[in-house]
C-alpha cells in the first residue's frame, strides 16, 4: 500500500495521525492495530525517531476494510490473505466448521474452561481474543452466541445456573477492570449509561461502554437497576452530551409511559435506549421521546454520533 510523500527524515510529510485519532475515526482499540502489526504485520506504521507509530489516512482506510472482512466472519489470518489477494489453502474434505471459523473454536475453548470453572485459562483466552479483535465483533461473535449457549445448556439438563454465573461474574469482573483503565484518557463526548429500573443484568452495558471508550467517548457508569429520577440531578453536576439506558428484561408501563417520558422532558439532551426492550417496546420507547438503538454496538454508536454531531 502506497504511503504519503515522504520528508527528509525519512517520514510522510502530510496525513500522520497518532494512534489515538485512529482509534477515534475506527473505533478499534488502540491495542488492537498494535497486535495486527505484531502478530500479522498487517498494518504497518511509520515510527518517530523516538519509536512513536503514526499513521497514515491510508493507514486507516485498511483498517475499515480489516473491520468489514472480520464482521463477515473471517479471522484474521485469513484477512491478510485476502487483502494479499492470496488464495486460502483448501479445505481439507470432511473438514468441520471449526477449522473455517475462529468463533466456533474461541467458543469451544472458553466453554471448556467455564465448565472446568477455571478463572485462569478463561483470562488469558479472553485476552487473547480481546487483542485480536475489536469489543463489538467480540461481543457479536463470541460472547452473545456463548452465553445463549450456556443458556441452552442449562435449559437442556447438560449444564448449571452456576456456570452462567461464574461467566457472568468474570465478565462483569473483567470488563468492569477494562472499563477504569481506559476511561482515564478518554477526551470525547460524555455519555452517562445506566441499566433501566428492575434491569439487573449489567453486562449488556459494559459492553456498550467500552466500544463507546474505543470511539474515545467518555463513559458516566452508574450500572444497574437505577432510577431514572436520579439521572437529571446527575447532568446538572457534570457536562453530559447524551444519556444512554439499557434494558432486556421485561419492565412495567410505569417505566417507559411514565418514568422515561419524565426523563426526555426533565434533560435538555438526547437520551437514547438499547438493548432487547427495544424489540418488544419500540412503539413506546419513541413516544416517550428517546432514541431506541441499533441491536450492533458498532452501529449504535454510529446512530449516537450521528446525532451529536447534528447538535
Amino acid at each position: 500500500m502506497s504511503k504519503a510523500p515522504h520528508d527528509h527524515h525519512g517520514l510522510p510529510s502530510e496525513g500522520l495521525v497518532p494512534i489515538r485519532t485512529v482509534s477515534s475515526l475506527t473505533g478499534v482499540n488502540s491495542v488492537t492495530p498494535r497486535a495486527w502489526e505484531r502478530r500479522y504485520d498487517l498494518i504497518k506504521p511509520v515510527r518517530t525517531p523516538k519509536g512513536h507509530r503514526l499513521y497514515t489516512m491510508a493507514d486507516v482506510d485498511l483498517i475499515h476494510q480489516v473491520m468489514t472482512l472480520l464482521d463477515n466472519g473471517m479471522s484474521i489470518g485469513q484477512v491478510r490473505r485476502v487483502l494479499e489477494a492470496k488464495p486460502a489453502p483448501p479445505e481439507p474434505e470432511g473438514e468441520s466448521q471449526l477449522a473455517v471459523s475462529p468463533w466456533l473454536t474461541y467458543q469451544d475453548r472458553l466453554l471448556q474452561a467455564i465448565t472446568a470453572f477455571d478463572e485462569q485459562a478463561l483470562h488469558a483466552l479472553y485476552n487473547e481474543v480481546l487483542s485480536l479483535y475489536p469489543v463489538d465483533i467480540v461481543t457479536s461473535r463470541l460472547i452473545v452466541p456463548l452465553l445463549r449457549e450456556l443458556g441452552e445448556r442449562w435449559a437442556e439438563g447438560q449444564g448449571s445456573i452456576a456456570e452462567e454465573h461464574f461467566f457472568s461474574v468474570f465478565l462483569r469482573n473483567e470488563l468492569g477492570a477494562r472499563f477504569h483503565h481506559l476511561n482515564r484518557d478518554r477526551r470525547g463526548p460524555r455519555l452517562l449509561a445506566a441499566c433501566l429500573p428492575g434491569e439487573q443484568h449489567e453486562v449488556g452495558l459494559l459492553l456498550f461502554a467500552l466500544a463507546a471508550l474505543d470511539r474515545d467517548y467518555q463513559v458516566v457508569l452508574l450500572g444497574p437497576n437505577t432510577p431514572l429520577l436520579e439521572l437529571p440531578p446527575v447532568v446538572k453536576r457534570t457536562a453530559i452530551h447524551g444519556i444512554v439506558l439499557a434494558g432486556s428484561a421485561d419492565h412495567t408501563a410505569t417505566v417507559l409511559q411514565q418514568e422515561l417520558p419524565a426523563l426526555c422532558q426533565a434533560v435538555a439532551l438526547p437520551v437514547f435506549v438499547g438493548g432487547r426492550v427495544v424489540s418488544t417496546d419500540r412503539q413506546a420507547i419513541t413516544a416517550a421521546g428517546a432514541i431506541p438503538l441499533d441491536s450492533e454496538l458498532n452501529a449504535a454508536l454510529r446512530g449516537i454520533d450521528a446525532i451529536l454531531a447534528r447538535r
